[in-house]
């Protein structure tokens, strides 16, 4: 459960989300693009002005909406050599009659004028300029598509320059608009079998005024980009929609003040801005008014801007999200985890560098936000499953180990589980095995005494006393065996001078016993000794038993012997520990007695034997 497999598992769930690319994941990447959006540097633009229909125009020209021969007034006072962009559908006749007067006024001026797309089947039409395509492909199967169009009233659509349609790419999964903020819009759009020009790509011809566009379409992949006459092509998405560049401020004035104005040579888009009266829309830098808006689709295709987004780039974003998870992955299992930590945590740092990069130098939207946001969710996932999997394996040497080792040798185990050889090892160990000598009479003692629980007192006192001087010469406490304490030295943790430090131990025994054979006697017990056998020599070290139970210990001949050794002391007087030849050898800077030469249980050879 807690493997690395599980993590693949998160892995490939996240690609899934991201090739899926369901809601939660396009507002991230989207997201992600506003911040990015946000980031640039704002322009101050000087061609074109915002023209607001606010309160200080309906003071002056009464409710609206106005009689339109006020438009005619403004216009016929207004610099002849300004484009005026009404961003404003004029689909019924004015209730004061002022739409000749405002007919007069467009035919005078140059200007454009809006419809938009409606759901409903039949709504009429609005004049359309021809499109010429190139390419072999066919754009009616390319651009957006629309039941119906709301448009003029005749008498102002055929005396106005051009009408174009105030639209924005439809939000629905998978295009920039998916969550309602407008990010794109399309250049062209179909209703009523005919292709009609946004009010922006309209505004665009009138201005450089041409008389028609060329579109290049390719077969099976859609438009590639829309021209007007000898201006340079502009970029487009297959379904002609275009990536808005809103860093432009743009200066204003107030319908109210524009006859008054000296404004000239520029282009005038009219809005509402009064309110109750004006429908603001998300961008992403924040609320805007819709003229607004078509001030920066204008600004975006006269400055050229080419904000780049394309199936190629989604591709490359998925294929920078498995390289980047299975890396980190790899990492934190392969790393220490303060290193897996920062190398990681480097990793989305760079990523998000990388994004911010490109689109700063290159205006391409590529998205490393999402990959980012995957990396730490990976990190966090692998870094848990490491840390819960190393915590086990400590929980386990502790509790299996806690009994037979100091507690600074099993800490360092926790640390460092590798030093932990499971399973049965070779090695030359030192094995020790102690003994009470004389414990018969003491055990009759309690025993007539009817004192059960005197005798096992004495024995835990006793073998507490001695597991801590074993323990604190790093020896390993395998069993007890009634009165009998088994030790040994060199596993599970390497110790070089294993033998040194088990004698060390029996001298240290040695003088305890003393200690304790004198208090006993001055509670007037029998007179008890000790007995002590140390042996070196090669055997097997491991965890053995079933795999219902099991024991980490230690079989072998040097084992055996060891044992046979703590039974000799009892044959000489004054003599508490006995070492074998082997162990003498370990020992060379330490002054040892030869005792004897001994044949033991089990060895056809005798051993020579000695004794601190």
């Amino acid at each position: 459960m807690y493997s690395w497999k599980t993590v693949l598992v998160t892995i490939g769930l996240l690609v899934g989300l991201k090739i899926w690319s369901p809601y939660i994941v396009e507002n991230i990447q989207w997201s992600w693009f506003d911040f990015l959006h946000q980031q640039k540097e704002k322009v101050l633009v000087d061609n074109i002005v915002l023209v607001d229909i606010d309160e200080k125009s309906l003071q002056k020209y009464g409710q609206y909406p106005w009689p339109r021969n006020i438009y005619r007034d403004i216009l016929l006072q207004t610099d002849p050599t300004n484009t005026h962009v009404f961003n404003m559908v004029f689909s019924e006749p004015d209730r004061f009659g002022g739409d000749l007067a405002f007919a007069e006024g467009l035919i005078n001026r140059l200007t454009i004028i809006g419809s938009a797309p409606t759901t409903q089947l039949d709504t009429g039409s609005a004049p359309y300029v021809p499109t010429s395509v190139f390419g072999g492909g066919s754009i009616e199967d390319s651009i957006w598509k629309f039941p119906g169009i709301s448009s003029p009233i005749p008498i102002l659509r055929d005396n106005t320059y051009g009408v174009g349609v105030t639209v924005s790419t439809p939000a629905q999964k998978g295009t920039a608009n998916f969550d309602g903020t407008i990010r794109s819009a399309p250049l062209l759009v179909m209703a009523n079998d005919q292709v009609y020009p946004s009010i922006a790509l309209e505004t665009l011809r009138a201005y450089f005024d041409q008389p028609s566009y060329q579109t290049r379409v390719v077969p099976e992949l859609g438009i590639e980009w829309i021209r007007m006459g000898r201006q340079p092509p502009i970029n487009t998405t297959p379904t002609s929609d275009i990536m808005i560049s809103y860093w432009n401020e743009f200066d204003s004035i107030s319908a109210s003040e524009l006859a008054d104005s000296d404004i000239n040579n520029k282009i005038l888009i009219w809005g509402l801005t009064a309110e109750g009266l004006n429908n603001p829309v998300s961008t992403p830098m924040g609320v805007m008014y819709p003229h607004e808006v078509q001030a920066s689709i204008l600004q975006t295709v006269l400055q050229e801007v080419q904000i780049q987004q394309s199936y190629y780039l989604e591709l490359l974003e998925v294929v920078l999200l498995v390289i980047v998870l299975l890396g980190i992955l790899l990492v934190v299992y392969k790393t220490p985890t303060t290193l897996s930590a920062i190398g990681s945590l480097g990793v989305v740092a760079g990523q998000v560098g990388l994004g911010y990069y490109i689109w700063n130098e290159h205006l391409i939207l590529f998205d490393t936000f999402y990959s980012s946001i995957s990396s730490l969710i990976v990190f966090g996932h692998a870094s848990f499953n490491k840390y819960y999997v190393t915590y086990q394996l400590k929980e386990q040497i502790k509790k299996q180990f806690q009994k037979y080792l100091s507690p600074d040798m099993v800490e360092e185990l926790q640390k460092d589980p590798s030093k932990l050889r499971l399973g049965g090892d070779r090695k030359e160990m030192t094995f020790m095995f102690m003994d009470i000598c004389g414990f018969t009479p003491v055990s009759e003692y309690y025993k007539n005494n009817n004192d059960p629980e005197g005798l096992v007192n004495l024995i835990n006192k006793y073998l507490d006393t001695m597991t801590k001087i074993v323990l604190k010469y790093n020896g390993t406490i395998d069993k007890y065996m009634g009165d009998c304490i088994m030790a040994f030295w060199n596993a599970p943790l390497d110790c070089e001078d294993h033998a040194d430090k088990a004698v060390e131990a029996a001298i240290e025994i040695s003088k305890k016993a003393d200690e304790l054979i004198e208090e006993l006697e001055k509670e007037g017990l029998p007179r008890i000794d000790i007995g002590i056998g140390i042996n070196t020599g090669e055997c097997i070290v491991g965890n053995m038993g079933s795999e219902l139970r099991f024991d980490y210990s230690v079989i072998g001949d040097a084992v055996n012997l060891a044992s046979r050794l703590e039974g000799q002391t009892r044959n000489y007087n004054g003599v508490r520990v006995l070492l074998s030849e082997f162990t003498y050898r370990k020992c060379k800077d330490r002054e040892l007695k030869r005792v004897d030469s001994i044949q033991v249980k089990g060895k056809s050879e005798s051993v020579t034997v000695y004794t601190i």
